[in-house]
């Protein structure tokens, strides 16, 4: 076999049952390869990531909290997802009934809406939690 290096590219010469010299491009075509098989792979794969993330996104739960107990059980509450900023959950559930002032560091500070309460670190919601009563 003879590779050649051209333009940052690889030429690969072999040789043929037959004694006639081709190139690695043919040879890929004799084993079954296609030029546009890779791309309909990438895809194939990129549609069904898509997928997964859709309906990863669907199926929600909500964390119940009564007391010292803790439940989770599915949910199609709309509520703040993890990483919204305070001004965007403000813009999209309206202003809260109560704002808890931040303690600690990081900063931790909570805001109560009617079915549920949000808990940010900064301006970052990082949980949403189901009321009881809600």
């Amino acid at each position: 076999m003879i590779e050649r290096y051209t333009n940052r590219r690889t030429i690969t010469r072999a040789m043929t049952p037959g004694g006639a010299r081709t190139s690695g491009r043919a040879i890929a075509r004799s084993r079954g390869d296609t030029p546009g098989r890779s791309n309909r792979l990438v895809l194939a794969l990129a549609l069904g990531a898509a997928l997964v993330l859709l309906y990863a996104g669907a199926a929600r739960s909500e964390t119940i909290a009564t007391g010292d107990a803790v439940t989770v059980r599915a949910s199609d509450l709309a509520r703040p997802s993890r990483g919204m900023t305070m001004h965007t959950v403000e813009a999209r559930f309206g202003a809260p009934q109560q704002r808890h002032a931040a303690v600690g560091e990081p900063p931790i500070s909570r805001w109560d809406y009617q079915g549920f309460t949000v808990f940010f670190e900064r301006d970052r919601v990082i949980h949403a939690v189901v009321d009881p009563a809600g």
